[in-house]
């Protein structure tokens, strides 16, 4: 979080959530009431303010109030880089560590890393294809086929390699995928929460 965010919650520390305003696209863009946030200003702050609670619910904090966000896939969006294993997330953020991989019914790939709960950009599915492997080498249309007809839960056949890491892949629908990787996605207040009109966006 930034200074003037930290300045803010120390001047107003019990300002009310508010939910119900923010989304974050499967494509990793910014809504607001459903419309695209275009402007980068604010594109900016967002992403250098953004988090997750205890509960697994995701948040801007916008000075003093936090502004929880519906998550149209997952918290993050994850991009692959020309060359190399390093992914970055929609926020601008370096992913330095994958510990889990989930293939999910529509074939997207769900990651989870140091920063948090991840799908893979659809644009970068074929950056994904090149790491996947079986004990017998590389990965074929059938082998991934068979991979994708499994239920939810099962272990396939395949691995993800990523740098040194070979990371087992499971199947995993989208609708079971907030309880397995621990996010929300549609936060809703808690008993003693409540919203109220928010805050301009950036500002405390």
């Amino acid at each position: 979080m930034e200074d003037w965010v930290h300045r803010a919650l120390a001047r107003w520390p019990n300002v009310p959530a508010l939910f119900g305003w923010l989304g974050l696209d499967r494509r990793g863009r910014w809504l607001i009431r459903g419309e695209l946030i275009s402007r980068p200003q604010i594109v900016e702050t967002i992403n250098r303010n953004y988090a997750a609670d205890q509960h697994g619910r995701w948040y801007f904090q916008n000075g003093p109030q936090r502004g929880y966000v519906q998550l149209e896939r997952a918290p993050l969006l994850l991009y692959a880089p020309a060359q190399g294993d390093m992914l970055t997330a929609h926020t601008g953020a370096v992913v330095h560590a994958v510990s889990a991989a989930w293939l999910d019914e529509e074939g997207g790939l769900l990651l989870q890393t140091d920063l948090g709960p991840g799908a893979l950009a659809d644009a970068d599915l074929g950056w994904a294809l090149q790491r996947l492997e079986t004990e017998r080498g590389a990965v074929d249309e059938e082998q991934l086929g068979a991979a994708l007809a499994l239920p939810s839960g099962a272990e396939t056949a395949l691995h993800l390699r990523l740098g040194s890491a070979v990371l087992p892949l499971r199947r995993l629908d989208q609708a079971e995928a907030p309880a397995r990787l621990g996010f929300v996605r549609d936060p809703q207040p808690l008993p003693d929460e409540r919203g109220q009109s928010p805050l301009p966006l950036g500002e405390g």
